[in-house]
């Protein structure tokens, strides 16, 4: 990896979205080491000196299919809540490691947070810190991944990077069906009529299937080492989606 740690960024500028599992850890919903391990990989691409935004999700505390019992809106609200806890314990990790980052919030809690302001996100990151954001949207009935999405076209991002557990986009269920493919690439178009949907929300497909300029796309497993070093140094891992 010395080697390949002098190969330069293909983008500039990227908005991460981390699934809330990676934070997790045997029974702890958040665990040190996994949030380390994070730390480590976020670290290695901003010595590359790439403009880092993330979305960071809360599923690792409070899943929406473990809250069926009660309305959409305040189960909503309470996974934002969590994706604040994932933040903060993110951020703490990042500056113990000497990087500057910062936490913005989509619902104000200025105790402990800056409240998101795009313009005052752009700043940080042209000044070398890391933007943490959480909360979502702010608002309920929007996921985390149209967040992501969102907040891509608002910060000029050059590419969406979506780390989750699953390898990218096959051409059928991969647990189900031996025979399927991993695709390497496939436009937006023809992402939406396969079984993104199982990877991502449809609603941000549509953001960027409505938008005339189409942010790329990366969906990879954020649990092997180094994947996300491969993808910004140009390496083909996962899919990516343009």
């Amino acid at each position: 990896m010395e080697q390949a740690s002098l190969i330069k960024s293909i983008y500039k500028r990227i908005i991460l979205k981390i699934t809330g599992e990676a934070f997790s850890g045997g029974e702890h919903p958040v665990n040190m080491h996994s949030t380390k391990k994070i730390a480590d990989e976020i670290g290695a691409v901003h010595k590359l000196g790439v403009q880092m935004g993330i979305v960071v999700g809360g599923g690792n505390i409070a899943r929406g299919r473990d809250l069926l019992s009660i309305d959409r809106a305040p189960a909503d609200y309470i996974g934002m809540s969590a994706t604040v806890t994932n933040a903060l314990f993110l951020q703490a990790m990042l500056e113990k490691r000497g990087i500057s980052a910062r936490t913005q919030t989509a619902i104000e809690m200025r105790e402990f947070a800056e409240p998101f302001i795009y313009r005052k996100a752009i700043r940080h990151m042209e000044k070398g810190r890391i933007v943490i954001l959480a909360c979502g949207t702010g608002h309920s009935y929007c996921s985390t991944d149209y967040a992501a999405m969102l907040r891509a076209y608002e910060l000029n991002a050059e590419a969406l990077l979506k780390g989750t557990k699953v390898d990218g986009l096959y051409t059928d269920d991969p647990r189900k069906k031996k025979s399927a493919k991993l695709i390497s690439e496939i436009s937006y178009q023809d992402a939406i009529k396969s079984n993104v949907k199982d990877i991502m929300d449809n609603a941000a497909f549509g953001l960027a299937l409505d938008n005339p300029k189409k942010i790329p796309l990366h969906i990879f497993n954020i649990f092997e080492k180094n994947n996300l070093l491969k993808i910004i140094q140009g390496e083909k891992i996962g899919s990516k989606i343009f």
